[in-house]
């Protein structure tokens, strides 16, 4: 599968999300703007600093036609856990095969106490109404990012 690339269409997809759904790029296509947020971890601290942060900003993406979705490796089940405590008012994906993770190329080689594994580099998405990739930004640092998405989103739609 070929990965994203910046002013061009996203491939299809379909993934499992909390609240029993199932999200298709296809159902926004002239509808709404994606931001689609990876992280590496439910109930980490910066993973939840990050949702938080989307969580407070609910609103105003929202308000400017954007539809946001968190999406890590954990399992549904852990993901409506970790959304009911934060009261995350957008749904989280799980990717367990990886496949939204291989298409938008996020699975990179970290270090962790000098252990080496591949795991997600935190990473977000933004999608127009005619399903082309807009922004993106990659080895996100999570201060400041959710106001640096949220003012792209308000350019897009403005």
């Amino acid at each position: 599968m070929p990965t994203v690339e910046l002013n061009q269409p996203v491939a299809e997809f379909e993934a499992p999300a909390t609240e029993d759904q199932t999200v298709r790029l296809s159902d926004f296509r002239g509808k709404k703007n994606l931001v689609i947020y990876f992280y590496p971890k439910d109930n980490t601290p910066g993973c939840t600093t990050e949702g938080q942060d989307f969580r407070d900003q609910h609103a105003a993406f929202k308000a400017c036609d954007t539809v946001v979705f968190g999406v890590s490796r954990d399992s549904l089940k852990v993901h409506t856990n970790f959304r009911a405590k934060h009261e995350f008012p957008f749904q989280l994906i799980s990717d367990k095969d990886e496949e939204l993770c291989q298409q938008f190329d996020v699975i990179k080689l970290k270090k962790l106490y000098g252990k080496e594994y591949m795991g997600i580099d935190r990473s977000t998405f933004m999608i127009d109404k005619e399903g082309v990739l807009r922004r993106e930004w990659r080895s996100v640092k999570v201060k400041g990012h959710v106001d640096e998405v949220l003012a792209a989103a308000q350019e897009v739609n403005g």
